[in-house]
């Protein structure tokens, strides 16, 4: 095998390592200055998502003639693990855009519901992903959410939790249950805008971490969906929530390789500058073995964040190694933000210092778009067969 046909799996191409890099180098300029005020106020600001879509993150697999950059699915993983670096938050609402929307419509969607929304998902409409519900978090296909079929197209009624995007997208894909007699057979995945009469979004929670990324309640309330807003077939809304989310767990796993590694650049610094007893604590040799391990794990988890996309991209089967990646990285996040904190001593504790904050972040990771145990309950049916 010829020697430049080896290479490992986070030797990037030229292009995805410039593509990697505008996107840390806006992060580290635009976003940056604006981490500290967003957390406070839990808010984004339009003129920052628009920078987003300025820039060309939220169309990144949209092919070329719907306005995309028709770039891979690992280009979307650069993307969401180089703003992570800098806030997990705007990263997340990049990667449920990306993964989840757009994925979803690429796959399921045909060429009059693409035509209709690939334009406005690259050209400024954000894009939410309603599954979860009080009763449906884990147990994801346990839908309360109703979806009476009509003559003219459906009716839905209920009301979804913790949709990430809710306070900024114009359009949402909305799963609910046409037959509850069918089980999981019965579910449905729609395409719903926003100025839709009866869909409501509601109050938007007050989270421990990610806090600028809106996380809001949805109310169906005789919401009239037109039938050409079908996604897929009816009926088949599990296939769709399956696919969709076994990707969206690489998005995840990315957002917590970003973080943990912006917490460690942080440290990193800070130990280097740290004096106590005459020296800078990073010459300590405690400190440099905690620091090696993190780096060690850190990698670990990037190359298996890495592997999972390049699978997906090469359409081979990748079930097993997206919860194997968002098990492993989301754990690394929370054990390299908390060593974080300890490296800062007294200034880790405190908000104005950037490590807290990355703390109290990576916590989610082990929650959302499917919990640890889940991950750990897919993962022991591939391997225990």
């Amino acid at each position: 095998m010829p020697r430049d046909a080896v290479r490992g799996l986070t030797i990037l191409d030229d292009d995805e390592r410039l593509f990697r890099d505008s996107v840390f180098e806006f992060a580290d300029r635009e976003i940056r200055p604006l981490v500290r005020e967003m957390d406070d106020k839990a808010h984004i600001p339009r003129s920052l998502i628009d920078g987003l879509f300025n820039l060309g993150v939220m169309g990144i697999s949209v092919p070329e003639a719907h306005g995309g950059a028709g770039a891979s699915f690992f280009h979307a993983v650069l993307a969401i693990e180089a703003l992570s670096r800098v806030d997990p938050s705007v990263a997340v609402l990049v990667d449920v855009h990306n993964t989840l929307v757009i994925s979803a419509l690429a796959r399921w969607g045909n060429n009059d519901i693409q035509g209709r929304y690939f334009p406005n998902l690259v050209a400024g409409t954000v894009g939410a992903y309603a599954l979860s519900e009080a009763g449906s978090g884990s147990d994801a296909f346990a839908l309360a959410m109703r979806a009476t079929d009509t003559a003219d197209g459906f009716v839905l009624n209920g009301r979804k939790l913790w949709i990430t995007n809710g306070a900024e997208a114009g359009v949402f894909i909305v799963f609910a249950t046409v037959n509850p007699d069918a089980g999981y057979r019965g579910i449905t995945a729609f395409i719903i805008e926003r100025d839709t009469p009866g869909f409501t979004v509601g109050r938007k929670e007050d989270k421990l971490g990610i806090r600028a990324s809106s996380t809001c309640e949805l109310l169906l309330d005789n919401c009239q969906v037109p039938r050409t807003n079908v996604l897929g077939d009816v009926g088949k809304g599990y296939k769709v929530a399956i696919e969709t989310l076994n990707e969206g767990r690489i998005g995840i796993g990315a957002q917590m390789v970003g973080l943990a590694q912006g917490a460690l650049d942080h440290a990193m610094h800070y130990v280097k500058e740290r004096k106590q007893f005459g020296k800078a604590i990073a010459e300590f040799q405690a400190v440099q073995f905690q620091i090696a391990r993190a780096a060690t794990e850190l990698e670990a988890a990037r190359l298996m964040v890495y592997n999972a996309a390049r699978l997906r991209d090469g359409g081979e089967p990748f079930f097993k190694e997206a919860a194997m990646c968002k098990l492993f990285s989301s754990e690394v996040a929370e054990r390299v933000t908390s060593l974080a904190v300890n490296l800062y001593g007294g200034y880790g504790f405190v908000k104005d210092y950037p490590v807290e904050k990355l703390y109290r972040d990576a916590k989610i990771g082990q929650i959302y778009e499917g919990t640890s145990n889940l991950q750990l309950q897919t993962i022991a049916k591939h391997v225990l067969g």
